[in-house]
């Protein structure tokens, strides 16, 4: 047995097809009160397993039903989990900051399950949410007409594929009203002048990247297919323009990823879709996993908010 694909201190694939993860800290579930949020976990599908971690404001400002912000976590598809520390820290506080529901997803992961399972797993949260509401203590203050998907990374592209996915399927009952994507992670065949770099920096970066695609699409799949490039995404001009929701995108500065999502925020704004495109200068990728407390962080918790309450 012999190791063919490796993220040092993350993820290690063997040619036997065993899969090892190595997760950083992670919170335990708990339904104490914590900086003024309380959370549990949730099972939203026990045979395949989808599961979810629910943030709650302790004390919310309103009496009326607050919005539903649904996060999907980062990791090429292939790792990660809401329990990880920085994503639990990041979600709890932006359920205070924002004064909304937060459902964050752990979806099944690639190679063992590849895509479209995430956004097959994440759309069936949507469903289970639609149902569950009523009927859950934690959820029935949940405004189903005002829900927002979000997400860093890989997440952010779940995000964008569960929307589309969405728009055919009039049957769920919640309503996008917009999307807020970190950081995202996009790809195709074709290389971006950045990606083009020769020098050791921008030739790891597109290793990297290119194993978790090689990891996560489907076998015999190339780059160009629909979860990995986002110009493949088959909608008509109307539902571009009428039915597509308002998006916002945040990129870092010092993003290898920058670049996609730029490109991914003029495409949409081509397709007539409302789109707006936040900088995070002098940060590097998923900077509020990693730093959940800082600064930045909190600038982005805090345009988050904005634009969740506009809508």
């Amino acid at each position: 047995m012999s190791l063919v694909e490796e993220s040092p201190d993350f993820l290690q694939v063997f040619s036997d097809g065993t899969v090892k993860r190595f997760a950083p800290g992670i919170v335990p579930a708990s339904s104490e009160p914590s900086n003024g949020y309380k959370f549990k976990d949730v099972i939203i599908d026990s045979s395949k397993p989808i599961t979810a971690r629910v943030f709650i404001p302790s004390d919310p400002t309103s009496l009326s039903r607050l919005p539903v912000v649904v996060y999907f976590h980062g990791g090429g598809f292939c790792i990660g989990s809401t329990t990880w520390i920085g994503y639990h820290h990041f979600l709890g506080d932006l359920s205070v900051a924002s004064q909304s529901i937060v459902l964050s997803i752990d979806y099944r992961l690639a190679p063992e399950n590849r895509l479209p399972i995430a956004y097959e797993d994440c759309y069936d949260s949507l469903v289970w949410l639609g149902h569950q509401a009523s009927c859950d203590p934690w959820l029935n203050k949940a405004d189903l007409s005002r829900v927002f998907l979000s997400g860093d990374s890989a997440g952010g592209n779940i995000a964008h594929n569960v929307a589309v996915k969405t728009m055919r399927n009039s049957l769920i009952h919640v309503k996008i009203r917009g999307l807020l994507l970190i950081h995202p992670y996009f790809g195709s065949e074709k290389r971006t002048e950045k990606e083009m770099l020769t020098d050791q920096e921008a030739v790891g970066n597109v290793a990297s990247n290119d194993m978790f695609w090689r990891l996560s699409i489907p076998e015999g799949s190339n780059r160009d297919y629909f979860g990995c490039n986002f110009d493949k995404t088959e909608l008509s001009v109307i539902q571009w323009r009428n039915e597509f929701p308002a998006v916002t995108v945040y990129v870092a500065e010092l993003d290898f990823l920058k670049e996609r999502g730029v490109m991914y925020a003029e495409f949409l704004q081509r397709k007539g879709v409302e789109v707006k495109l936040v900088e995070a200068e002098n940060e590097s990728h998923v900077f509020h996993v990693f730093k959940p407390e800082c600064e930045a962080t909190r600038l982005l918790q805090k345009n988050m908010k904005e634009f969740i309450w506009n809508y």
